[in-house]
């Protein structure tokens, strides 16, 4: 099947179901910026998170599935969630896209269905993303998504796994947290 960069996208919820879409997200390639695969373990774990904050409506955040419109299967992930960020509460983002769906607009679109999310949620000015400063498709998602370069920084993540990355920064308003 082809597919072009026109695919157009929504998000949904995340729910129970999309353990699998998870574990597919868990691919080599997809990992190798954010300190490689996690185990099934992990997996769970972070699973049980995106469930519990998909349905807290408090405003913390929101996890989500990508799928295409014209169709039912889910092609990534993508959500917000609370962090502290130099001293100041924002909304944090991070997205992945299946081999095979890559570089046909799917991240930016669902970046930007997931800024307008978190926009909604009027709690907090800026959503950041954070990606390794050698992700240049993370970095080229953010550019185009209309986020503002702030410059480099060291990021931790996953714990204890040092990383260089670009802090991106989305203006969401002037509702103030």
């Amino acid at each position: 099947m082809e597919r072009t960069a026109s695919s157009s996208v929504r998000i949904e919820a995340w729910s129970d179901a999309d353990l699998e879409l998870l574990r597919r997200a868990n691919a080599p390639e997809l990992m190798d910026h954010l300190g490689g695969p996690e185990t099934e373990e992990q997996l769970m774990a972070r699973h049980g998170r995106y469930v519990a904050l998909s349905a807290d409506r408090t405003g913390r955040g929101r996890m989500f599935r990508i799928a295409l419109t014209d169709g039912a299967e889910a092609v990534g992930t993508i959500g917000f969630w609370e962090r502290t960020w130099q001293g100041q509460e924002v909304y944090e983002t991070g997205w992945a896209v299946l081999p095979g769906y890559q570089g046909l607009g799917i991240a930016t679109a669902a970046t930007r269905a997931v800024a307008e999310q978190a926009r909604a949620e009027r709690k907090h000015r800026f959503l950041h993303a954070y990606p390794s400063v050698e992700n240049g498709a993370s970095n080229a998602v953010c550019r185009k998504a209309g986020f503002a370069l702030i410059g480099e920084c060291d990021f931790e993540y996953p714990p204890g796994h040092a990383l260089l990355t670009n802090d991106w920064r989305l203006d969401l308003g002037h509702f103030a947290s």
